[in-house]
């Protein structure tokens, strides 16, 4: 027998033992070292990766040089927002109506004090994540008026979907954020469900979260709620919620986002200030005009968060992808929207600032093999680019529209493969496997040698979605595709979920200002 027919029926034998009984203890024992990993693994990424320059820099000096010649001879506008205006031009910019210009030096020079890297804080202090540098954060997706599930298809999320995917993001190991607006509970009024929001974020995980900035009172509402969580004096000393903010590009800053960028900027909370460019729609068609762009409204933003508050935390942010010409629709994983990605990595180092970025995003209307390659080109382009905050991670289906509770648990499954990827890699006398090599000796197989048997369980990222069983096994356990698999799965993380410790006079302080705001104005679903 030759050596790969002897190893074929020594796995082959192997999984024979598992269809016998093996099969189901293994299956549960990793389900239990999965929730042990909730506890173990670590709170973020220490991205190991080497930094990849998809730009050379004589080009990357060209994008800004045009960035630059934005600023100066186009400029932004910000509407609604006279407070703004007035800080700019006391800060040296032109201002013409709500049209302001700037030099490209003056903003440099306001943006040093942006902090390079900070922590972010979770009220489990073991929960807490670095923001920056080789620090490397995952976060669910963020925003979607619908969620879908394999039972009961799409339909308009509720408060309950809210705190479904609370419960999902804190029992999954590789999303180490809680995210934001992880659904629009449409059930609720629009005035009051970042109440709701806050307090599934806080009581149902015990990781961070961010806060609303649907409107300056919401984003207040938002902060109060965590001073009262850590503690005021602590909430002003350091990093304990923060608010993504959208330019509405191109090249306008709206009163209601920078009235929430206020708020937080002012809390010495971060801003994730993120130019939204659709290009070809909201940017130009083209990689480096849309870079450029990206980078005028970036600078601006980094620079008004420290005219607010000299020194307070800051994150660059980004949502660019390519549009269909045909449909006007956004389009996902391409090649051009990987480029802008790699380039705006490079221009946040060139400003010192922490990256925001996207994940797993795509087009497709259902979990299938559209919505697999689309979010895995997406995912790895951040991952390999080394983004500090990826948002998106875990969720998204149909260009953001929805939020899918079986694909959730997939892609955060295959968040935690991509986690391993930019972790380092241990060379030690383990890992070099010497003895191994040693006791096998040439011609043999490693299937059985000891240091296999002391090593197969944490050697591999083991998906309990993929099937690699035999073909007969699949069939006589029902013929189940990834997303019935991953029902399954979202249906038992549910049922065994248990609430992380909350101490209990906070939770009852913070109960108590969510009613008494909640009593101050009348319902609005406008």
């Amino acid at each position: 027998m030759s050596v790969t027919e002897s190893t074929v029926t020594d796995s082959r034998s192997i999984r024979s033992s598992a269809r016998s009984g093996g099969r189901e203890a293994r299956i549960a024992m990793r389900a239990q070292a999965a929730i042990d990993s909730r506890e173990l693994s670590p709170p973020y990424i220490k991205c190991t990766l080497p930094k990849y320059n998809f730009f050379p820099e004589e080009q990357l000096d060209k994008i800004c040089a045009s960035g630059a010649r934005v600023l100066k001879e186009i400029g932004l506008e910000f509407r609604d927002d006279q407070e703004s205006l007035d800080l700019w031009k006391k800060a040296g910019a032109k201002v013409d109506g709500v049209r302001v210009r700037f030099d490209e030096s003056m903003l440099l020079d306001i943006v040093k004090t942006v902090p390079k890297e900070f922590k972010l804080h979770a009220r489990n202090p073991k929960r807490s994540v670095m923001i920056g540098g080789d620090a490397m954060v995952f976060l669910p997706a963020y925003g979607s008026p619908f969620v879908r599930s394999l039972a009961e298809g799409r339909r308009y999320a509720m408060i309950e979907d809210f705190r479904n995917f609370s419960k999902l993001t804190y029992l999954s190991p590789a999303l180490h954020h809680n995210g934001g607006t992880l659904c629009e509970p449409t059930d609720l009024p629009v005035n009051k469900r970042h109440l709701d929001m806050l307090y599934s974020h806080i009581r149902y995980s015990d990781k961070s979260f961010l806060g609303s900035v649907t409107a300056p009172e919401r984003a207040e509402d938002s902060v109060q709620i965590a001073r009262i969580l850590f503690g005021e004096e602590f909430a002003e000393k350091n990093a304990v919620i923060g608010g993504v903010i959208n330019v509405n590009s191109p090249l306008v800053y709206d009163g209601t986002m920078t009235g929430a960028l206020k708020v937080y900027a002012r809390a010495n909370q971060p801003c994730v200030v993120s130019p939204f460019v659709l290009s070809g729609a909201m940017g130009p068609v083209t990689v480096a005009g849309t870079l450029s762009q990206i980078y005028a409204e970036s600078l601006v933003g980094g620079a008004l968060v420290q005219l607010y508050r000299k020194g307070a935390p800051h994150i660059m942010g980004t949502f660019a992808t390519s549009l269909s010409m045909q449909s006007g629709a956004p389009c996902f994983g391409t090649a051009e929207s990987s480029m802008v990605q790699f380039g705006c990595i490079q221009l946040a180092r060139r400003l010192g600032f922490p990256l925001r970025s996207s994940g797993a995003l795509c087009g497709s209307k259902i979990t299938d093999a559209q919505a697999a390659y689309e979010s895995a080109i997406s995912m790895q382009t951040s991952v390999l680019a080394g983004n500090n905050v990826i948002l998106h991670t875990a969720g998204w289906l149909e260009g953001g529209l929805v939020m899918d509770y079986e694909k959730f648990v997939i892609d955060a499954d295959q968040a935690m493969a991509f986690a391993r990827l930019a972790s380092s890699v241990a060379v030690d006398e383990n890992q070099l496997a010497f003895d191994a090599l040693a006791e096998v000796g040439p011609g043999g197989h490693f299937l059985g040698c000891a240091h296999t048997q002391a090593n197969y369980e944490t050697a591999f990222h083991n998906s309990p979605y993929v099937d690699n069983e035999a073909f007969e096994r699949w069939k006589a356990d029902g013929e189940k595709d990834i997303v019935a698999r991953a029902a399954d799965k979202v249906k038992k993380m549910l049922e065994e979920y248990e609430e992380p410790p909350l101490d209990q006079a906070k939770h009852e302080e913070i109960k108590e200002f969510i009613e008494k705001r909640k009593e101050s104005m009348p319902d609005a679903w406008v």
